[in-house]
């Protein structure tokens, strides 16, 4: 990999540390040639510290090591994003990450909708919204909905209208992410078992 350590005339280069899985960012350090070098042969990411002024492997002291996965180099060769497994906490406060975020998947909106189908389900009476009243009406109402929107996205995938198939399967997504709430899961729980299989 064709690095520019010397760019910034001071032999580092940034390096953004994100989770293989889940995506999340944990924290940015940097890396001189050496600290790269160490990381890649040792499989644990090292860094540079600027404040100890020496090599620094992420987990020396706390076991917190960062587990290599993967290096790519950004398109002016000065910035690294590396992927790795963490084990443990990554930030020295104790937290996932040094943003004070926990370290969980994000399925974007998805992610977001769950979160509103979840205070929904948690607040049934306070709320006059359909998924409110799902949630009401019980599991078999729940049920019978996902069944009924996944018969219409099997016939709509019969015919050549892509609107309509793909309004359909909306609505089946929609109804079974609420199924899965009133479950007590979430479509993180489905990824766990897609994974294993994997």
């Amino acid at each position: 990999m064709d690095i520019d350590f010397n760019k910034n005339n001071d032999g580092l280069v940034p390096a953004i540390i994100q989770d293989a899985t889940t995506k999340a960012v944990l924290m940015l350090g940097y890396m001189n040639q050496e600290a790269y070098e160490k990381t890649v042969a040792t499989q644990k990411v090292t860094f540079f510290s600027r404040t100890k002024n020496r090599l620094w492997t992420k987990g020396e002291e706390s076991g917190h090591f960062l587990n290599l996965v993967t290096i790519k180099n950004d398109c002016d060769q000065d910035a690294l994003l590396v992927s790795v497994n963490p084990i443990g906490p990554t930030c020295h406060t104790g937290t996932d990450t040094c943003w004070k975020e926990d370290n969980v998947a994000s399925y974007g909106f998805l992610s977001t909708l769950e979160t509103v189908i979840e205070e929904r389900k948690n607040n049934p009476e306070d709320q006059k919204s359909y998924v409110a009243s799902l949630f009401r009406e019980g599991m078999n109402k729940i049920a019978q909905k996902v069944g009924e929107e996944a018969v219409e996205v099997v016939i709509e995938a019969k015919d050549n209208y892509e609107k309509l198939f793909l309004d359909e399967s909306a609505d089946l997504l929609f109804h079974y992410l609420i199924l899965l709430q009133a479950k007590g899961y979430a479509l993180q729980d489905v990824v766990n078992v897609l994974e294993k299989r994997g």
